[in-house]
């Protein structure tokens, strides 16, 4: 009864509200139900583990000073997934899958979240090994990921299958903003800043359909367009970019003008995804997380108080938006 009772208080929010003692309950009540045995557990998608779940739960436990369960999660994770000849991280384990039938390709973002969670930690609790094993990341990250389109650097998705004879296949809601913020500032190389600058940019011309969203996926070829072989869609990926735009203090009213106008569109609904060449939407409501973010949106244009949740029964994804988008707004970790 007790972890029921603290699991709903993780779908209660409150944007604008720093975390505090109720973030720290609902930390708890996150902690309970998805990190088992230092994995974080995607409960929507078969119970697997990847490189974005363990990063993310990585800055939740520096944000939450929880240095066991921070702890625990590395370690994990680098028994884990960062099993590959260099220090980057297979993208998924599946619970009683062996480690040679796993996929030993990467996913971009879930290096740079953990980089930068090891980089907060490292800053929180004086540890400079935790630093260094940063470092090492972002210098294979930087080999790995990191091609040159029309003159500007950007972020493969991961280290193999994006690059392709009709152009380079990108997801914008992989340049994690504020990530790339700190490593302006950590590691001298020019890189980092001349990719966070070429994120902003695609972002400003990666605009399609009525309300100029970007897309999921992105095929940058001659041109930019939807990547055709997926649906041409804003949806789970890509409401992550508002929140990273927000959270890197890089929300300024042009940048959001196209997702408040998506969501407050349709009277109170708030479709998970909408196809952005047929204009047709998700039918049934976006998940908690995903309103979420669109509270966070209106709240830092001025339009918006309380985001309440449904009942206690969101799957990892959502629930980690919820308690992410209470840090873009306290500026955390």
């Amino acid at each position: 009864m007790r972890k029921k009772l603290l699991l709903s208080g993780v779908l209660f929010f409150l944007v604008g509200c720093s975390p505090g003692g109720q973030w720290l309950g609902w930390w708890q009540a996150y902690k309970a139900r998805f990190v088992e045995d230092g994995r974080v557990v995607d409960t929507g998608n078969g119970r697997v583990s990847h490189s974005e779940g363990q990063g993310y739960g990585m800055l939740l436990a520096v944000a939450a000073r929880d240095r066991q369960t921070f702890d625990r999660l590395w370690q994990w994770t680098r028994a884990n997934l960062q099993v590959r000849p260099d220090r980057l991280f297979i993208w998924r384990r599946r619970p009683g899958v062996a480690l040679a039938e796993e996929d030993p390709n990467t996913a971009s973002d879930g290096d740079l979240l953990i980089a930068w969670a090891l980089l907060e930690a490292a800053r929180t609790w004086q540890e400079p090994t935790l630093a260094q094993a940063a470092r090492e990341i972002l210098a294979d990250l930087k080999r790995a990921a990191i091609r040159t389109w029309q003159g500007q650097p950007v972020l493969l998705p991961g280290a193999v299958g994006f690059e392709r004879p009709e152009g380079l296949i990108l997801n914008l809601s992989y340049w994690v903003f504020p990530a790339l913020k700190r490593l302006t500032v950590e590691d001298p190389d020019p890189v980092w800043p001349a990719l966070l600058a070429s994120g902003l940019k695609l972002l400003a011309q990666a605009r399609f359909g009525a309300f100029r969203l970007p897309p999921d996926w992105l095929e940058a070829g001659q041109s930019l367009a939807p990547w055709r072989e997926r649906p041409p869609r804003f949806g789970y990926d890509a409401v992550r970019i508002p929140l990273y735009l927000i959270w890197g203090g890089y929300a300024d009213p042009e940048r959001l003008a196209p997702f408040l106008d998506y969501w407050q569109a349709f009277s109170g609904f708030i479709p998970p995804w909408i196809d952005l060449e047929q204009g047709c939407l998700g039918a049934y409501p976006a998940p908690a997380g995903m309103r979420a973010i669109s509270a966070l949106t209106r709240y830092r244009a001025g339009q918006s108080g309380w985001f309440r949740s449904p009942p206690p029964d969101e799957d990892y994804y959502s629930a980690t938006l919820v308690l992410l988008s209470h840090l873009a707004v306290a500026g955390k970790p």
